[in-house]
């Protein structure tokens, strides 16, 4: 049997132009659009091959920090084997100015069934944010955090530090 063609109603399709004006949506939002705050990874933020390499050197040296004080703090709990995984900036595109950065972290702790012999596991993550002052820039981060142990370093604007971050959340 044909399907039966719908009865439209104009009012909805000549609503919508007016709609979408008044929601900033149309031509007058279309201009607004390129002034939004748009955030992206520092790693995309970042034009100059100094400021990759400090970027690159700022995570590989935070890893080796962590993986320095880890079982001596965060790893003699209920994990000892937690894992640093990645620290992330956010970055406003048009003005540097970092939305926030964080870091992640991974463990397990495995266990076995002594009736049935099957394996366990738990398995948490955490998302470290961390303690910057608002309005810090990618430009000033890098600049603090240059160095042997960037986790002990002062953030800008502040006397945090990015382990104080870790202590409230590890």
């Amino acid at each position: 049997m044909p399907r039966k063609p719908r009865n439209h109603n104009p009012f909805p399709t000549l609503l919508l132009p007016v709609l979408l004006l008044g929601a900033g949506l149309g031509p007058a939002g279309a201009e607004a659009a390129p002034r939004r705050a748009t955030y992206v990874d520092a790693s995309s933020y970042l034009q100059d091959e100094v400021d990759f390499e400090a970027w690159f050197t700022l995570r590989r040296q935070l890893r080796l920090n962590f993986d320095a004080i880890c079982g001596d703090t965060f790893c003699e709990g209920d994990y000892t084997n937690i894992q640093a995984l990645r620290f992330v900036c956010s970055v406003q595109r048009l003005t540097g100015r970092v939305g926030e950065c964080a870091w992640s972290f991974a463990a397990s702790e495995e266990s076995v069934d002594p009736a049935r012999g099957r394996i366990g596991l738990d398995a948490p993550a955490w998302l470290c944010r961390s303690p910057l002052a608002p309005g810090t820039t990618i430009e000033a981060l890098l600049d603090a955090l240059q160095g042997e142990e960037p986790l002990y370093a002062a953030l800008p604007g502040t006397a945090l530090t990015l382990y104080d971050g870790l202590v409230d959340c590890l």
